[in-house]
C-alpha cells in the first residue's frame, strides 16, 4: 500500500525528467507510505512512490522492473491472489528478485500485455512505463477502492494518487470546472472522470490508460455481469455459495505481515466480516467502533453485543461536535468539494484504528451487493404509490409536508415524505435522484445564481445524465438490480470509497473490503432483486439468511441506520458560529455561485426548526471551506 505519482514529459522539446518536479509531488504523499521512498527517472520519464510496508516488508521496495529492466512499475493496493500469480508465471520462466505482489504484476504485465488487469484480485492504482515501446499505462481496480488522478496536455501526461499532489506539478493550470460545481450540489461529490480542475481527470474504476506515440486511449476491461441472467441454484445453493465466497475474500484479505484489526460499526456488513475473522483466527480479533454522546445517531451498544460474542478486542472512540476542527485537514487531503459528513467519523475511527493496527477490514460494498439501502426499499414503495391515483399521492404528501422536514433524515415521517414524493415524479432516475439528493435537481437550480447558470450552458444538471446513463445500460434489470447497478457505479466508488481511502490513508492505515471482492461481486449481482429485498421491509433478506447463524439476533433482526452525524443539532449548537462566519460572509455570498437570499432562506429554516437542512449546510460550508483553502479569491465572471 503506498502513493504513486509521475510525469511523462512526452513533446517538450527535449525536457529531462527533473528529480525536483517528482520529488515535491511525491513528497506529498507521504502520509499514504511512511516506511519508504522510491523513484524511477530516465531521460523524459519519471516515477515515484511512497511505500507502507504491508506485504514482503524486507524486499518490497519499488519501483520495480521486469528481468531485463526494459519495464518499470509503480503500485498502491494490494493484489490477493499474487502467490497463485507468481507460480503460473515461474512456470512460464519468469524469475523474481522479490517476494512482493508488486513485481508479479510487471511479469504478469510482460506475459498478458494491455489485459493484465483482467487477472488481478485485489485493489490498485498502478503505473506501468514500457522503455521499448515508450508506452505508459495506468490501470484502477474493479470497484475504484484505490485512487488515479491525471493531467494529459500536448507537452505531458502526469499522474497521482491524490490531487494536491498532482497539481503540484508546474504544468497545470488550476482552472475550476463549473460543472464539477454543480454535479457536487446535486451527488455531494464530484463524479469521475471529472475533478474540480478543468485539466485534471480521475481513471475511473476498472478503466486503463494507455499513452503511446502522443496518442491516449482510454477502455473499460471489466463490468459487472449485467448481460447474465438470474442463477438456476435453488436458495440453499445460493447460500452455500454466498457464504464459501465471503468467507474466502474475507481470508485472503487476513494475509498481512503487519497487526490488522477490523472496523465494527454494528450493522449487518461489519458484523458478518468480523464474525468471519474470529472463525478464521486463532487470536481475539482487534475491533474498533465509533459513535456519538446523541445516542440515535450512535450504533455503539450493537457493535459491543457482536464484540461480546466473538470475545474481540474492542475499542470504542466518541466523536463531539467540537471535534469538526478536524475539518480544515479533511478539506487538504480531499482536494476538491466532498460532502458526505461521515467523512468525519471515517477520519477519527481511522486515526484511533492506526495505533493498534495497520490494516482494517470493513463491510463496504454490502448494502449495494445485496439491497441494503432504505432507498431500495422507497422505490419499490415508490413503484407501488404510482398505481395510485394521483389525487392520493399528492394528498398524501401534503398531509406528511408539517412534519416531514424538522429531523431529516432519521426519522419516519422524513423518509416517508421523500419516497411518497418520488412516486409523483415519472422516472426510475428521478426517483432515485430524490432519495439520494439533498439538493435536488430543482432544488439546485432554485439556488444558483444565473450567472452559474449560464457558466454551466448546456451542462447544466450533469448529474441527471449522469445517473440516466447508467439506468440506461440496465434497462433490462429488474428494480432492484437497477439500483444496485447505479450504486456500484457511482455513489460507491465515486463517494464512499474516495472518504474511505481518503481518511484512512490519511493516517497511514490500510482498509480491506471483503464484499468488494469481483468474484464474490459477479456471484451475487445477477441474483434476482426479490431474494436481496422480501417485500418492501426485508433489506439484505438473502444476506441475513446466508450468515444467520453467526449474527447475534438484536443485530439480525435490526434495520439499516446508516452512518450519519447529527449536524441538524450541530449547526443549531457549537457549529453554528462557524457556519455563519463562512457561508453568511461576504466573500462567500459574493463568490456568484448562489442567490444570496436562498443561502439566508435555507439558514434561517434550519434556525427556526421549520425544516432540518444540516446536510444541505454542510455541503455548502464544505463549498466555501475548500475555496477558502485553494481559490480563497475566486469569484464568478458575469
Amino acid at each position: 500500500m503506498c502513493g504513486i505519482c509521475g510525469i511523462y514529459k512526452h513533446n517538450m522539446n527535449g525536457e529531462k525528467a527533473a528529480f525536483e518536479e517528482i520529488k515535491k509531488m511525491n513528497d506529498l504523499l507521504v502520509h499514504r507510505g511512511p516506511d519508504d521512498e522510491g523513484f524511477y527517472i530516465k531521460e523524459n520519464m519519471s516515477m515515484a512512490m511512497r511505500r507502507l510496508s504491508i506485504i514482503d516488508l524486507s524486499t518490497g521496495k519499488q519501483p520495480i522492473s521486469n528481468e531485463d529492466g526494459s519495464a518499470w512499475i509503480v503500485f498502491n493496493g494490494e493484489i490477493y491472489n499474487f502467490i497463485e500469480l507468481r507460480e503460473e508465471l515461474e512456470k512460464k520462466g519468469h524469475t523474481f528478485k522479490t517476494k512482493s505482489d508488486t513485481e508479479v504484476i510487471i511479469h504478469l504485465y510482460e506475459e498478458k500485455g494491455e489485459d493484465f488487469p483482467l487477472y488481478l484480485r485485489g485493489m490498485f492504482a498502478i503505473a506501468i512505463f514500457d522503455e521499448k515501446k515508450k508506452k505508459l499505462i495506468l490501470a484502477r481496480d474493479r470497484f475504484g477502492k484505490k485512487p488515479l488522478f491525471y493531467s494529459l496536455t500536448e507537452s505531458f501526461l502526469a499522474f497521482s494518487s491524490e490531487l494536491n499532489s498532482l497539481i503540484s506539478y508546474k504544468g497545470i493550470r488550476k482552472n475550476l470546472n463549473p460543472v464539477a460545481i454543480d454535479a457536487y450540489m446535486v451527488l455531494q461529490y464530484i463524479p469521475g472522470p471529472m475533478t474540480i480542475y478543468k485539466e485534471v481527470k480521475k481513471l475511473n474504476p476498472a478503466s486503463i490508460l494507455v499513452f503511446e506515440k502522443g496518442q491516449a486511449k482510454i477502455s473499460r476491461y471489466w463490468d459487472l455481469p449485467i448481460d447474465r441472467n438470474e442463477h438456476s441454484y435453488d436458495i440453499h445453493e445460493i447460500k452455500e455459495r454466498i457464504f464459501s465466497l465471503a468467507e474466502e475474500s474475507v481470508k485472503l484479505r487476513m494475509i498481512s505481515d503487519v497487526p490488522l484489526g477490523a472496523f465494527l460499526s454494528g450493522g449487518i456488513d461489519s458484523s458478518i466480516v468480523v464474525a468471519l475473522m474470529a472463525r478464521n483466527s486463532s487470536i481475539p480479533v482487534k475491533t474498533f467502533s465509533i459513535g456519538f454522546k446523541e445516542e440515535k445517531f450512535s450504533e455503539l451498544k450493537y457493535a459491543r453485543i457482536l464484540a461480546e460474542r466473538y470475545k474481540t478486542n474492542h475499542s470504542e472512540f466518541i466523536v463531539e461536535a467540537d471535534m469538526s476542527d478536524i475539518m480544515g485537514e479533511l478539506i487538504v487531503h480531499y482536494g476538491e468539494p466532498y460532502a458526505d459528513s461521515s467523512a468525519l467519523p471515517s477520519f477519527f475511527v481511522s486515526k484511533k484504528t492506526r495505533k493498534a493496527v495497520t490494516v482494517a477490514l470493513n463491510g463496504d460494498g454490502g448494502d449495494e451487493l445485496f439491497g441494503g439501502y432504505l432507498r431500495y426499499a422507497g422505490s419499490k414503495a415508490a413503484y407501488y404509490f404510482q398505481s395510485l391515483p394521483q389525487w392520493l399521492r399528492k394528498a398524501m404528501l401534503i398531509s406528511l409536508s408539517p412534519f416531514g422536514e424538522k429531523n431529516a433524515p432519521f426519522n419516519t415521517l422524513w423518509r416517508g415524505r421523500k419516497f411518497i414524493s418520488a412516486s409523483l415524479n415519472s422516472t426510475i432516475e428521478d426517483v432515485y435522484l430524490s432519495t439520494v439528493s439533498f439538493f435536488r435537481p430543482q432544488e439546485k437550480n432554485s439556488l444558483i445564481s444565473e450567472t452559474f447558470r449560464h457558466s454551466l450552458g448546456a451542462d447544466n444538471d450533469y448529474a441527471v445524465r449522469y445517473i440516466k446513463e447508467l439506468f440506461e445500460k440496465v434497462r433490462n434489470k429488474d428494480l432492484i438490480n437497477r439500483f444496485s447497478y447505479v450504486d456500484l457505479n457511482s455513489y460507491l466508488p465515486q463517494c464512499l470509497m474516495t472518504k474511505m481511502d481518503i481518511a484512512s490513508m490519511a493516517n497511514s492505515l490500510e482498509c480491506r473490503s471483503p464484499f468488494l471482492d469481483h468474484k464474490l461481486a459477479e456471484f451475487v449481482y445477477p441474483l434476482a432483486g426479490n431474494i436481496k429485498l422480501k417485500g418492501i421491509n426485508g433489506t439484505k433478506w438473502i444476506m441475513k439468511e446466508t450468515f444467520r447463524d453467526l449474527l447475534p439476533n438484536d443485530i439480525y433482526k435490526r434495520g439499516k441506520m446508516g452512518f450519519g452525524i447529527p449536524l441538524g443539532e450541530w449547526f443549531r449548537g457549537k457549529m453554528k458560529k462557524k457556519w455563519e462566519e463562512n457561508c453568511l460572509s461576504e466573500k462567500a455570498l459574493s463568490r456568484g455561485y448562489f442567490k444570496k437570499e436562498e443561502v439566508s432562506r435555507l439558514w434561517q429554516e434550519h434556525q427556526s426548526g421549520l425544516r432540518d437542512n444540516g446536510y444541505r449546510l454542510w455541503a455548502l460550508l464544505m463549498l466555501e471551506l475548500w475555496h477558502l483553502k485553494f481559490m480563497p479569491d475566486y469569484k464568478m465572471e458575469k
